[in-house]
């Protein structure tokens, strides 16, 4: 019943009610906020939640298949629309809402918008214990999804349906925020799902949230032109916050103008076209050559949305120059201020247009201008040459990317997560707009791919998404390709069998201890054994492709190169999800291109190659260092 004031509406009905009022705008340009909700219904949602979505068809309602995959794809989504657009994701209580804690540190950690709605235990607690509830006997106010509040950048249970008028606002506040954002979860009583509240009809107006782009300090901006003038050997490293601040252009322009050679992070790649004859590709511990060699010896570090993880840092040991100095133009007050830099806190794209502005007429000195381009220079003919492998019986890892770039086309989004891929492509990938290269490596989660993809090809319909995963990853996570079928939505997949996992395998190897436990094999006297038994060992009879036939997707396999060539432009002609299966060399690696990544190894151990392990782990860790001035 309704009055002029106000209409009478279950707290689930007000919830969904809400969130498709809710846009965003930026640089004038609006957009709802919500594309709508991935979920799986269960006891704990079907009837309050469950019902809200069936009466409201105008906020579409898609079914996955595990609760994890739904915030992934709602993670990729909200990457390629640039944090302004997400999904809702909806459980039951219990093992549902614990499958999306995963997600939720996903897109926490890679600081994008996703709202987590976990059913909960009943709020009114008289037939407690309820089915799948967690028991305390120190308190009666727990719940297993009080387990997302370490991986959440905003908390709060509904405990009443009134709850909402306070909540609500404060989720779209953080979801919203370009310093702030990550999961938000609201748990969900499933009781007070279905209680009704006579909630204010000025509630579900229209709101458009406007996305701010915060200027710097001129004080701070002052102080960073005066440290690049003082600089014989500025860098820039430029992170995801170039991209999502819409700042691509800028930064080009900055570069043309300044001479200042570019490193990208993993969120970053594409933040310049690699063929930019000043980007000199990946750094860090998967870095370019050339971009390792100009940060060893840089006086001047300019971090552009950047959070200077241990991979963009190489552990600490990228910059050996002792005179080393950072700007760290960042949103976030807590990025902008590591490595004891110059904070400059502000909008990429406005920060970098007034930092141009203050250096007018200076540009580097044209000697190191030059041997920047000559090290990018020397990088592309190295990737080419990696390309150009012919390994045999089976292709290398860097052959198969290879591949992939010159038959993706240039409007194509590669997507992966996890595995040997990621260092791969980082160094070899050539990127040709800012959201050609997908990668999560904030948490390189294991099982994001397939979703992943799911939710950049809803988020980016026109363009071809290439999904690349691993046997490894597959065996954990592919249930997303039935929902990709049952949507008729068009996915290229390429799944790598190198018969365990290649990624973890390497660096086993690298520590003395074999590659003990990382390949899919059959025990040999009844234990694991490691590489040195060679072929000794029998691989494990799993048959990808039959699996990925069984999902309602089409399987092209694949023997050699050429099969493979054949099949990739036989997947961008179909207009149906394809799997492309094929084996790969699992020992055969790209280069480190002097960069390290610090693995602790054990001090004492009765194995010799342990022991020559640790020792090259104390001499590489004696490079790392504190940034103190």
């Amino acid at each position: 019943m309704t009055t002029s004031a106000t209409v009478r509406l279950t707290m689930a009905q007000a919830l969904i009610r809400f969130l498709k009022n809710q846009y965003v705008e930026k640089d004038g340009v609006e957009t709802p906020f919500f594309a709508g909700c991935f979920g799986i219904f269960g006891h704990g949602c079907v009837a309050g939640v469950g019902e809200a979505l069936l009466t409201n068809p105008d906020f579409p309602y898609y079914q996955v298949r595990n609760e994890q995959g739904a915030v992934h794809a709602a993670t990729a989504y909200a990457k390629v629309k640039n944090r302004l657009q997400t999904f809702a994701c909806l459980s039951s209580i219990g093992p549902g809402a614990t499958n999306m804690i995963t997600g939720a540190a996903t897109a926490t950690i890679n600081r994008l918008p996703v709202l987590i709605l976990p059913g909960d235990i009943f709020a009114r607690r008289n037939v407690a214990p309820v089915l799948q509830q967690l028991e305390s006997e120190h308190s009666q106010d727990i719940s297993v999804n009080d387990c997302f509040k370490p991986v959440s950048r905003y908390w709060d249970r509904i405990n009443r349906p009134d709850q909402l008028l306070t909540a609500l606002p404060e989720a779209m506040r953080v979801l919203t925020s370009p310093s702030e954002t990550g999961a938000v979860t609201l748990a969900l009583p499933q009781d007070v799902q279905t209680e009704a509240y006579d909630y204010p009809v000025a509630f579900f107006r229209k709101r458009v949230w406007h996305i701010m782009r915060n200027r710097a300090d001129r004080a701070s901006l002052q102080r960073a032109a005066e440290m690049i003038r003082a600089a014989r050997k500025p860098m820039i490293v430029a992170g995801g916050g170039v991209i999502y601040a819409d700042a691509t252009e800028t930064l080009r322009a900055f570069v043309d103008a300044t001479g200042i050679p570019v490193g990208e992070t993993m969120a970053g790649k594409g933040s310049l076209r690699w063929d930019h004859p000043l980007n000199l590709g990946a750094i860090g511990a998967t870095g370019t050559l050339a971009a390792n060699r100009i940060a060893k010896e840089a006086d001047l570090v300019i971090g552009v949305g950047t959070r200077y993880s241990d991979f963009t840092t190489a552990s600490k040991t990228a910059w050996q120059n002792p005179e080393v100095r950072f700007i760290n133009i960042n949103v976030t007050e807590f990025d902008a201020g590591k490595h004891h830099g110059l904070a400059v806190v502000g909008d990429a794209r406005e920060t970098l247009t007034e930092l141009g502005e203050l250096l007018a007429g200076y540009a580097v000195d044209p000697a190191y201008r030059a041997a920047a381009q000559r090290l990018h220079d020397a990088w592309d003919a190295e990737v080419q040459r990696i390309f150009d492998i012919r390994l045999s019986p089976l292709p290398s890892q860097g052959e198969l990317i290879g591949v992939i770039n010159e038959l993706a086309g240039p409007d194509a989004i590669l997507l992966n997560a996890a595995g040997s891929m990621p260092g791969d492509l980082h160094k070899l990938w050539r990127a040709t707009h800012p959201k050609n290269f997908h990668l999560e490596y904030g948490y390189s989660c294991m099982g994001y791919e397939i979703a992943g993809g799911l939710g950049a090809k809803l988020a980016a319909p026109e363009r071809e998404v290439f999904v690349i995963i691993g046997d490894g990853t597959w065996l954990m996570l592919s249930s997303e390709l039935v929902t990709a079928v049952q949507l008729g939505v068009k996915l290229i997949v390429l799944l790598w069998d190198n018969s365990g996992f290649k990624s973890i395998g390497s660096l086993s190897r690298s520590l003395g201890l074999d590659g003990f436990g990382t390949r899919f094999i059959e025990p040999k006297g009844g234990v694991l054994v490691g590489d040195s038994a060679g072929d000794a060992v029998k691989s494990l009879p799993i048959d990808f492709a039959m699996n990925a036939r069984s999902l309602g997707a089409n399987v092209i396999e694949c023997v050699t190169r050429d099969d493979y060539v054949e099949a990739i432009k036989a997947a961008n002609a179909a207009d149906r999800t394809t799997v492309i299966v094929i084996k790969n060399d699992r020992l055969h690696g790209v280069p480190g291109y002097e960069s390290w990544w610090d693995v602790a190894v054990p001090e004492v151990s009765e194995l010799e190659s342990v022991r020559a392990a640790r020792e090259e782990y104390e001499e590489m860790r004696a490079k790392e260092r504190y940034f103190l001035e």
